[in-house]
């Protein structure tokens, strides 16, 4: 038996689970538009520990969603996940965003691709099968009338996540399907976890940093004119 926590922060869905062997025995989400993940996340664990009646000394691992995100989320989620595996002296499992966000929807055949919004017209997205396969890796791009034009021409694909919506804008072709209004959730990465802990597939706890994909920017503040 194993009990994981599974920690998702890395879009304005902070999402907590807890599970055995891959079921979900408690799950709290919060999506209200905002990044309210640090006033929350903490809070959401303790609550799904109550209700799934464990104690966080039960915890046989911690998953936490790598990336990639907002930067803002994914360090908040690693550094609740890191602590918990150093107080509690259990293991790191990382799992890829994208790739659970893919298990938001069941396909019988195309393709789907999960993206997340990266502000502008950029994404961040992946391609996999109807089987959850990865057959493209994880990309920035900026979105155009071309995108992903070739799974468009063979067969039906799924787009799906935060960046989908300005994608239904921009890519006009009969074999595309949008899926809006879903996020990565703790509750997909039950599953995922579960299976890299039979694997004993970790991370190291110390030395573990968040997959970014882009280098974080900081935009310097426009100094003010002097005024005579």
């Amino acid at each position: 038996m194993a009990i994981i926590l599974n920690i998702e922060t890395t879009t304005k869905n902070c999402s907590v689970s807890l599970a055995e062997d891959g079921v979900v025995l408690a799950i709290k989400e919060l999506n209200n538009g905002n990044y309210s993940h640090a006033e929350v996340l903490h809070v959401f664990i303790e609550d799904v520990l109550k209700e799934a009646g464990f104690a966080k000394a039960k915890i046989d691992a911690v998953a936490v969603s790598k990336g990639p995100g907002s930067y803002t989320g994914l360090r908040i989620g690693v550094s609740a996940a890191k602590g918990l595996c150093f107080a509690l002296d259990v293991p790191l499992i990382s799992i890829d965003t994208l790739t659970a966000l893919s298990y938001k929807i069941s396909a019988n055949k195309g393709v789907i691709v999960p993206m997340l919004d990266a502000r502008r017209m950029e994404v961040y997205s992946a391609v996999f099968n109807a089987n959850y396969t990865q057959i493209r890796e994880i990309k920035a791009e900026i979105i155009d009338e071309h995108s992903f034009l070739k799974y468009l021409e063979k067969d039906v694909v799924y787009f799906l996540g935060d960046g989908a919506a300005k994608c239904q804008e921009i890519i006009k072709h009969d074999n595309a399907n949008f899926v809006l209004g879903k996020y990565p959730s703790s509750k997909e990465m039950a599953v995922l976890s579960y299976k890299k802990y039979k694997k004993n597939d970790m991370e190291n706890v110390a030395y573990f940093e968040p997959f970014y994909l882009k280098d974080f920017v900081v935009i310097p503040e426009k100094k003010k004119k002097p005024i005579f």
